[in-house]
């Protein structure tokens, strides 16, 4: 019986999977000049998508852009971001798998002369 119970352990532990992808990196997401900003706080955005046994899709996604948009949310005042990071992760699980997208910088809000 504990035989039965480590093989299915076992078995079950291949058929599920992770990866972390590292992406890119930028200094802003539009041109800026120095000390034209105010540093705010930093901020993290997502963006997924997931599947029904990895390919019935119920949402769509994974999309930078929507990311980096939820990023830029975050913070009421942000006018941009700088010092931008962004990876890519994704999760196989037996019934289910998601992929997901991660942006990550500070916000700024631009000084008004």
């Amino acid at each position: 019986m504990i035989r039965k119970i480590l093989f299915s352990v076992a078995l079950f532990s291949f058929l599920t999977a992770c990866t972390h992808t590292p992406g890119g990196i930028a200094a802003s997401n539009i041109p800026l000049a120095p000390n034209s900003y105010t540093v705010l706080e930093n901020v993290e955005g997502s963006d997924c998508a997931y599947a029904i046994l990895g390919i019935i899709p119920v949402t769509d996604g994974n999309e930078l852009e929507d990311a980096l948009n939820d990023a830029l949310a975050q913070v009421p005042e942000t006018d941009a971001l700088i010092q931008i990071t962004s990876d890519f992760y994704s999760q196989y699980w037996i019934l289910w798998n998601n992929q997901c997208t991660q942006v990550r910088g500070t916000a700024v809000k631009l000084n008004n002369f």
